[in-house]
């Protein structure tokens, strides 16, 4: 593996899930593969899991870690090729990403959507960029239309939590009261739809994923249709793709409750936090037995060090 962007960078993913699992065994196995190696996180956006389960990864590995919050620790980043730059970047992306490559071995780039013009967003302009100029492999933690390292510890909790070789999973939209991307949504699908599942996507008419993330999924537009019989239920809002970056309701009719889940199959409750309680979620379903967000969560870990592992392995 050369660099981590999206699914399309990994070869076989079933059996990336099943190194994953094993590393969970002996999380310092492959220490000595990161000896005298570096890994810069670069935050453009803020984290919780993503920057702590990408740096335990990495230090699993025996790797130094630096991270930067991009425009707080350091001079903003024109991402523009031929502009002026006489506004307020005062650095070119190609010179600072080209200057952190010989300072790192692998860089991690999280940057999030704009969700002001839909083209710019989807074009990925600041992960492409640091893959064009850096030099060294990039791991995507979180960009503007995927996520997934988030993906990939998914698809470990369901292959960990499923209880029949093909379990129905839905992906259903959630109320939120300001616009969030559709990265996590996005990326999600594009995993379920070469996985073995059963794969429903559920949301308020308006809120349609782009085509070529929504794949095969069948879209349903009743929630309460879309959870019957589910044995994995991944919550999660996203803004418009069609009137992109807009709030078209914000319903709590759509929020998860205890007697949505009755509906299911005994099914799990998955989310990728940071989640709303009671508007979202309401508390009985976070704190009940059929939720499993925080061993989702846990498996950040062992996605993040299943990449870098592979990574390092081809340096």
């Amino acid at each position: 593996m050369k660099n981590f962007i999206s699914l399309a960078d990994v070869s076989d993913p079933k059996a990336l899930v099943q190194e994953a699992i094993q590393l969970k065994k002996n999380p310092f196995a492959d220490k000595a593969l990161g000896k005298n190696k570096t890994i810069g996180l670069l935050f453009f956006n803020s984290s919780l899991r993503t920057r702590l389960s990408t740096q335990k990864a990495a230090q699993n590995l025996g790797m130094e870690v630096m991270v930067m919050n991009v425009n707080q620790d350091s001079w903003g980043l024109e991402m523009m090729d031929g502009v002026v730059m006489n506004g307020d970047k005062a650095e070119h992306v190609k010179e600072a990403a080209a200057v952190i490559g010989q300072y790192c071995d692998i860089i991690a780039v999280r940057s999030f959507a704009e969700l002001k013009d839909r083209n710019a967003d989807y074009q990925e302009i600041v992960i492409n960029k640091f893959k064009q100029y850096a030099g060294v492999p990039i791991v995507n933690l979180e960009s503007a239309t995927r996520h997934p390292l988030q993906s990939l510890a998914d698809c470990i909790t369901i292959e960990e939590y499923k209880t029949k070789p093909r379990p129905k999973v839905v992906l259903t939209w959630a109320p939120h009261f300001k616009s969030l991307p559709q990265a996590v949504a996005n990326s999600f699908s594009e995993w379920m739809n070469v996985w073995d599942v059963d794969f429903v996507v559920t949301h308020p008419e308006g809120y349609d994923l782009a085509p070529e993330f929504v794949g095969n999924a069948q879209v349903v537009y009743n929630q309460r249709e879309a959870f019957e019989g589910a044995d994995f239920i991944y919550t999660k809002n996203w803004s418009s793709y069609k009137d992109y970056g807009k709030v078209l309701t914000q319903n709590p009719d759509w929020m998860i409750t205890m007697d949505k889940m009755r509906l299911t199959n005994n099914g799990k409750f998955m989310h990728c936090l940071p989640v709303r309680r009671n508007l979202k979620v309401t508390d009985e379903v976070l704190d009940s037995p059929q939720s499993i967000v925080i061993p989702q969560a846990g498996n950040r870990v062992w996605s993040a060090q299943v990449v870098l592992k592979q990574i390092l392995s081809g340096l």
